[in-house]
């Protein structure tokens, strides 16, 4: 039988790492979604922190381990959130910090990244071009390269939301995640599979961007030649092969969403949450939008994994 990379017991460890600003974030019933989606509606609010997304918690624990092994530099490729979380870890370490980005990447998240102190390198194409270049830096460079969800800190860092949920005394019984690269998805899932396993765990992925998903579900890595989505934060088109291992052993299932649900997700959380999201947070909505009778009685949390967007697309989308 396939072992999953993840252990719990180094996830509990991980919680006296992680500076507590990451931390036991909100987890609250949502009621005025609820008549909107027929079902009850949880919030994990993981975009109250310096870097507004969960990445903090995964590059934590990155950044000590890099101090720890006596490094002094590292690269990663990013679309802007590890880049962001990284760059502030690194930044009270004492770190220095290479991001690899898009030059088309949404200028709020490059800013940021600049602005906590990060070395930018932007690559024309997509992410994936972008993580090509970050390891030829690192090759070149002798530093640590961080590659997301592939990096195991990563996973066991956002897998304390996990432990969050399962200690929590919601009554939930289905959670939402945004899948991208995995981290995310693998590191919750690993722990409701553990500590919680009654509840299902549902992978939310947009339709332009569908490769870990086709992945799960053809139970092998599917990559895909192009990438059309709003939500930047997971648009990928080559799935990891060790991280496709670790979401068939948590996920019960994968759906896609179109783009017009993800939109339609942002603007319920503005209107009914008071809440400015970007894409990737709302794919957990889109999923209950597009499938309303799977998920109607229920008591669904959905993770709301970050807020970093820019603003004028957020106007054209949301408002």
């Amino acid at each position: 039988m396939q072992k999953t990379r993840l252990d719990t017991a180094r996830i509990r460890a991980a919680r006296r790492v992680i500076d507590p600003l990451f931390l036991n974030t909100p987890l609250y019933r949502c009621e005025p979604l609820e008549p909107v989606m027929d079902c009850k509606v949880s919030i994990k609010l993981e975009t109250a922190n310096p870097v507004r997304s969960f990445k903090g918690r995964g590059a934590e624990l990155v950044t000590e381990e890099v101090v720890a092994n006596g490094g002094s530099a590292l690269v990663c490729a990013s679309a802007g959130n590890l880049g962001q979380a990284l760059a502030w870890s690194g930044r009270r370490r004492g770190l220095d910090v290479k991001v690899v980005a898009r030059r088309q990447a949404p200028p709020v998240k490059l800013e940021r990244m600049r602005a906590l102190g990060a070395t930018l390198e932007l690559v024309d194409g997509d992410f994936e071009q972008a993580r090509e270049r970050a390891v030829v830096l690192a090759q070149r460079d002798g530093v640590r390269l961080v590659e997301d969800s592939l990096d195991l800190s990563t996973c066991e860092g956002a897998a304390t939301i996990g432990l969050e949920l399962a200690e929590s005394t919601s009554g939930f019984d289905t959670v939402l995640i945004a899948l991208g690269g995995g981290a995310l998805a693998t590191g919750i899932g690993h722990v409701l599979r553990t500590l919680a396993p009654g509840v299902e765990v549902v992978c939310v992925q947009p339709k332009g961007a569908p490769a870990l998903t086709l992945s799960w579900r053809r139970r092998q890595v599917v990559n895909t030649e192009t990438m059309e989505t709003i939500a930047d934060g997971v648009a990928g088109r080559f799935p990891i092969p060790e991280v496709l291992q670790d979401l068939l052993l948590v996920a019960d299932d994968a759906v896609l969403v179109e783009e017009e649900s993800i939109v339609a997700g942002m603007r319920l959380l503005l209107e009914h949450a008071g809440l400015v999201v970007e894409p990737s947070a709302a794919l957990g909505l889109a999923a209950v939008l597009e499938d309303r009778e799977r998920f109607a009685g229920r008591h669904v949390v959905t993770i709301v994994c970050g807020s970093n967007v820019e603003l004028e697309a957020y106007r054209g989308w949301a408002w």
